[in-house]
C-alpha cells in the first residue's frame, strides 16, 4: 500500500469504510471496498494497541467487523461467476 492510500484511509473512520463495504451494491467495487475497510480496521487496531485506556468495546467491534468482512470476501470467492453474471434485471428474471 502506498503512503497516499494510507493517509486517505487514516483520515476516514474505519466505521465509515466498513459501512461503505457493507452497503456496496456494485459487486465489481466490493473487493476494493472490503480491502479499504480491512486496512482501516488494522490501522485502528494498531492505534488502540499503543494507546492506554480501556477500549474493550471498540476492540470487540473491530474484531466483529473483521470477521464479517472476511465472510463477505469468502462468499465472493466461492461464487464469483454467479455474482458477476447476475445484474439487477437478470436477477428478477431468475427469481
Amino acid at each position: 500500500m502506498n503512503t497516499a492510500t494510507c493517509k486517505a484511509l487514516c483520515t476516514q473512520s474505519w466505521k465509515d469504510l466498513y459501512q461503505a463495504a457493507m452497503c456496496e451494491s456494485n459487486v465489481n467495487k466490493l473487493p476494493e471496498r472490503i480491502s479499504d475497510a480491512e486496512t482501516a480496521l488494522v490501522l485502528r487496531a494498531r492505534e488502540l494497541f499503543y494507546t492506554s485506556g480501556d477500549r474493550f468495546e471498540e476492540e470487540e467491534s473491530l474484531d466483529d467487523a473483521m470477521c464479517v468482512l472476511n465472510a463477505l470476501r469468502s462468499s465472493l470467492k466461492r461464487r464469483p461467476a454467479a455474482i458477476q453474471s447476475t445484474s439487477g434485471s437478470d436477477y428478477s428474471r431468475s427469481a
